[in-house]
């Protein structure tokens, strides 16, 4: 079983945030210039929310508001759905399809933040574990390894 730890292991821990106080137009500046599609509100160690393209788009963009005027914390998810490190992907990614986000932030049991996980990265990693059950199997059936192929 593949767990989020293992994956920011792999992916690491990067992690870019924007104060509540922040404005739209700096998070959105901060999304482009890293080429992510959310961002993390955080006051000091304290995740306050999240902010995604998409609410960009829907709350600034499509009702005319100033990206400039308007603060972060006006827009933001607050009620983050949040995943745990020894948590399978698959377990992330039924999570994040049932509440249809595409960007999990990862707390340790302190709560605080340790990393991000979107479902791009969980879909590679199941993807990744599937090729090689498959890869198992194929060899088993075919007799070509030798691992499988020992008389008892």
């Amino acid at each position: 079983m593949t767990t989020v730890d293992n994956i920011l292991r792999d992916k690491g821990c990067q992690v870019w945030s924007v104060p509540p106080s922040a404005t739209v137009y700096e998070a959105m500046r901060l999304m482009a210039d890293q080429n992510i599609g959310a961002v993390l509100v955080m006051e000091g160690p304290q995740l306050e929310g999240i902010l995604s393209e998409r609410d960009c788009a829907r709350q600034i963009i499509l009702p005319g508001r100033d990206p400039h005027a308007t603060r972060v914390a006006d827009i933001m998810t607050a009620r983050v759905v949040f995943g745990r490190g020894n948590q399978s992907a698959e377990e992330c990614m039924a999570l994040m399809t049932e509440k249809r986000i595409r960007h999990l932030p990862v707390l340790n049991e302190a709560n605080r933040v340790i990393g991000v996980v979107t479902t791009g990265d969980l879909g590679k990693s199941i993807i990744a574990r599937q090729e090689f059950t498959i890869a198992h199997l194929e060899t088993y059936i075919t007799g070509s390894d030798t691992l499988f192929n020992r008389s008892v």
